[in-house]
C-alpha cells in the first residue's frame, strides 16, 4: 500500500497511513494527539475540522503553537462528554496498550465517532520473542523502549489478539496494516505480520 506525499516527510510512517485513511472534510478526534503532528497534517493536507486530547500540558502547548486545537485531560473521561457520531473519525494512536479498561474505551470512542483508527505495537514482533526467549529479561526494543518497572504499557496486544477482541466486543474491523519501522521511515508488511510487523493499524466500525 502507499502512502500520500505529503508536505512534511518527517512525521512518522504510520501516521502518514492513518492520514491516508481518513477522508477530506472531515470531523476528527485524536486521543492521545502528542504534539499534534497528525492533527496539523490532516489539517493542512485534508482540511479537517480536528481536535485533540492529551494529558500531557507541555505537548498541548506544542499543538496550540501550530495552530492545532487540544484540550488537556483525561482521554477515558474526555470521550463521555462527546454525543454520539459527533466525530467522523475518532483515532487512538499508540495508546490502547496503555489504557486500563480498553474495551469500555472502545466503545465510547465508537459510540461518538462513526469509525476508528486504532494502533499499537505488536507485542508478537519477533525480535521481542527473541529476546524474552534468549535472555529471559522484559525485551526493550525501539518500538518497546521502557523497563518493566518505568513502561506505561500495561497490556501486551498483537494483531491476532486484536482481530479476536473484536468478536468479543462486536465491532467490525474495515481495514487494517502491519507495517515495520525504522526511525520515521517504515514499509507494510503483507507475509507472516503477527511475526514480521513492529506496529498494528485497524480501521474500525460498528458491527
Amino acid at each position: 500500500m502507499s502512502t500520500l506525499k505529503f508536505d512534511n516527510n518527517k512525521i512518522r510512517f504510520d501516521l502518514q497511513i492513518i492520514a491516508y485513511w481518513i477522508e477530506p472534510n472531515t470531523r476528527v478526534l485524536d486521543l492521545g494527539c502528542g504534539e499534534g503532528d497528525l492533527l496539523d497534517l490532516l489539517k493542512k493536507n485534508k482540511n479537517v475540522n480536528g481536535t485533540g486530547i492529551e494529558h500531557n500540558e507541555t505537548r498541548v502547548a506544542r499543538c496550540i503553537e501550530k495552530g492545532v486545537t487540544a484540550l488537556q485531560g483525561d482521554i477515558n473521561e474526555e470521550v463521555r462528554d462527546y454525543p454520539e457520531g459527533a466525530f467522523d473519525y475518532v483515532i487512538l494512536s499508540q495508546t490502547l496498550q496503555q489504557v486500563y479498561e480498553p474495551e469500555a474505551l472502545i466503545r465510547s470512542i465508537l459510540r461518538i465517532g462513526n469509525k476508528c483508527v486504532v494502533s499499537f505495537p505488536n507485542f508478537s514482533h519477533w525480535l521481542v520473542r527473541w529476546q524474552l526467549l534468549l535472555s529471559g529479561y522484559a525485551p526493550v526494543t525501539r518500538q518497546l523502549p521502557y523497563q518493566w518497572y518505568n513502561t506505561p504499557n500495561i497490556r501486551v496486544i498483537t494483531l491476532k489478539d486484536f482481530r479476536k477482541f473484536s468478536k468479543t466486543v462486536g465491532f467490525q474491523i474495515l481495514k487494517e496494516a502491519a507495517i515495520s519501522i525504522q526511525n520515521r521511515k517504515g514499509k507494510t508488511v503483507q507475509f507472516m505480520a503477527n511475526w514480521r510487523a513492529s506496529y498494528g493499524i485497524f480501521l474500525i466500525g460498528k458491527e
